[in-house]
């Protein structure tokens, strides 16, 4: 998934990008609402975690601008208010979750892995793919049985296939999952990757529209 972080302390900021990064997930990170919304409009993201005071406004208005403008795309809260009429405030204004400060930073991993299954469409952690069994909250495939390792960038790139089974994924939207503000992504990194992919979970698990994209096949 490729996520934005809109939190403006620092040492919390760092703390949750490294911990997002390190379950094998793209971040880009911002501190104020006005680069939150030039992110957004730039951007595809799969989530964004807002904190609710930021030095340039307040994240409930800019989640409730997100929603009245029909953007669905997930948003958990992380703030350090914690009365219950600001958890009402959020949900009603289209939070998805709502994480009080100080938090744990496993448990927000699994609360962005459960928000993400949902809008999947498949709220069960374990998927099957012929061969393949997917753990999507452990991040672990096996195949007949055996573990099979991937790197952060093949699982970011094998989530997107598996998140729209059957779609026609392009090269672009691809890309989309693997980059973030501080790295590159090379003209044929989705062809490597996709290869690495097929090495390691079987030929046919990614098929190729050629001219179009890629899609998720059998495995």
């Amino acid at each position: 998934m490729r996520i934005l972080l809109i939190e403006d302390d620092t040492v919390l900021g760092s703390a949750v990008r490294d911990q997002i990064a390190g379950d094998g997930q793209s971040v880009d990170w911002v501190t104020r609402l006005d680069a939150a919304g030039d992110a957004v409009a730039g951007a595809a993201y799969d989530l964004l975690l807002l904190d609710l005071m930021l030095p340039d406004g307040r994240g409930i208005g800019f989640l409730k601008t997100l929603r009245a403008r029909g953007d669905v795309t997930p948003v958990i809260i992380l703030t350090a208010l914690d009365q219950i009429s600001d958890r009402i405030e959020g949900l009603n204004a289209g939070a998805d979750d709502y994480l009080v400060k100080p938090f744990d930073l496993s448990e927000l991993s699994a609360r962005i892995g459960s928000v993400a299954r949902r809008y999947s469409g498949n709220p069960n952690p374990i998927i099957t793919h012929g061969a393949l069994t997917i753990d999507i909250a452990s991040r672990t495939i096996r195949r007949e049985g055996k573990p099979i390792t991937l790197t952060a960038r093949e699982w970011a790139l094998f989530e997107a296939f598996l998140a729209r089974p059957g779609q026609l994924l392009s090269k672009p939207q691809l890309e989309e999952k693997l980059y973030t503000f501080d790295a590159e992504v090379e003209s044929n990194t989705i062809e490597v990757h996709v290869s690495r992919l097929r090495k390691k979970l079987g030929a046919g698990v990614i098929e190729t529209e050629r001219g179009m994209g890629y899609r998720l096949g059998a495995s």
